[in-house]
């Protein structure tokens, strides 16, 4: 019975020690072995002393006595708290800003730093109460991106010895205290309802010009329609009053000629062999003749200038009609005539005992062919009447 007990108990030691030896290698492989992401990298010590920088992947380190520590190598983001400042200018104001980070060497960030992102923070908080208190407080409203690169360049220097690159520092708001607030807000109010006031007076006055230059317009368009209006006007008068002038004229000389006709017309028919014409009625009829002749008045020896008519005068005046008129008495002249010869031969033959004598009656008739020839002939030329 010992023995057996004694067996059953090693028995139970070894499998207990087997499974302690089995947990041990496991623990040991388990921390010998480190994965690393893509994306980082890890500080490894040994005992507490730096050996390297783990690279991504499965790592072998030594069991037990290692330690590892991560290291992001990806842009991080570092909200900077709000701040309060006071201006050059002695105005209060409060402002917050987000840095952007790198970790470049996270050898030096592991050693030369305790923990580089609560101290960028607070550099970074620092350096914004630094650049917001040497500025005034228009230029903390105005020039952020100035802001932004004097924080960076004041980072800049220090976190090289970090292994840490501040790649952008960005100022998201910068906020006066409220009393500044409201007095802005009054003198921005103010501003407006200036610039409102002036673009007014200049709407207005704008406006006043161009109806005074529109007025300017109309008035100059009416007073030229006016004067238009008034030159053609005048000019209607002097047209009429023109062709009632010549109207006038021709149906006073038309009267003046018909009756001279009407004259001319009864002394034809008269048995008197001698006729007495006025010269106003020779100067008409010689004026009218050239029209129907076509020739020119002589005087002197010297040809004068013809007048001629257009039609619209002609047919005012009525000249065809006074040739046609013309032309008949012509006919009757010549019949009378043939009488008066055939009488004037009577009388020389003795058949007739009339007061007149021979010598009177031939100068009578020859005074009457050449009356007729020079009225048929030679009229006379308006101009010269």
């Amino acid at each position: 019975m010992v023995p057996e007990l004694i067996f059953a108990q090693a028995a139970t030691v070894g499998l207990f020690i087997g499974a302690l030896l089995l947990i041990v290698v496991l623990a040991a492989l388990l921390s010998a072995i480190e994965i690393v992401n893509a994306y980082e990298k890890r500080a490894l010590t040994v005992f507490g002393e730096y050996r390297k920088l783990l690279e991504p992947g499965i790592n072998v380190i030594p069991p037990f006595v290692s330690q590892t520590y991560t290291f992001d190598m990806r842009t991080q983001t570092l909200d900077v708290p709000r701040q309060e400042a006071i201006t050059r200018d002695n105005s209060p104001v409060t402002a917050d800003a987000v840095v952007y980070i790198r970790v470049m060497d996270a050898k030096k960030a592991f050693l030369e730093v305790d923990n580089y992102k609560t101290a960028v923070s607070n550099l970074a908080q620092t350096t914004l109460r630094a650049v917001l208190g040497d500025m005034e407080l228009d230029e903390t409203l105005n020039k952020r991106q100035a802001i932004n690169a004097r924080i960076r360049t004041e980072l800049d220097e220090p976190t090289d010895e970090w292994g840490i690159r501040v790649e952008s520092v960005e100022v998201r708001e910068v906020n006066p205290s409220k009393d500044v607030q409201r007095a802005m807000e009054q003198q921005t109010s103010a501003e407006r309802k200036r610039r409102a006031m002036i673009l007014e007076a200049q709407g207005e006055r704008r406006s006043a010009v161009e109806k005074a230059e529109g007025d300017k317009q109309s008035q100059i368009i009416r007073a030229q329609g006016e004067k238009q209006s008034q030159i053609l006007e005048a000019q209607g008068d002097s047209i009429s009053t023109v062709l009632r002038a010549r109207s006038a004229e021709s149906m006073g000389e038309r009267a003046v000629i018909d009756k001279g006709l009407e004259t001319l017309a009864e002394i034809g028919q008269s048995d008197s062999t001698t006729f007495v014409l006025p010269q106003e009625l020779s100067s008409m009829v010689g004026r009218y003749g050239k029209h129907l002749t076509g020739s020119d008045v002589k005087a002197d020896g010297e040809s004068l200038d013809s007048l001629a008519f257009d039609e619209e005068t002609r047919e005012l005046i009525g000249l065809d009609d006074i040739a046609e008129i013309i032309g008949e008495i012509d006919q009757e002249a010549e019949m009378d005539l043939e009488a008066m010869e055939q009488q004037a031969q009577a009388i020389k033959e003795g058949k007739d005992t009339g007061t007149v004598s021979e010598t009177e009656t031939e100068e009578s008739i020859g005074g009457i062919d050449k009356d007729f020839d020079s009225s048929s002939e030679e009229p006379t030329s308006p101009e010269n009447d």
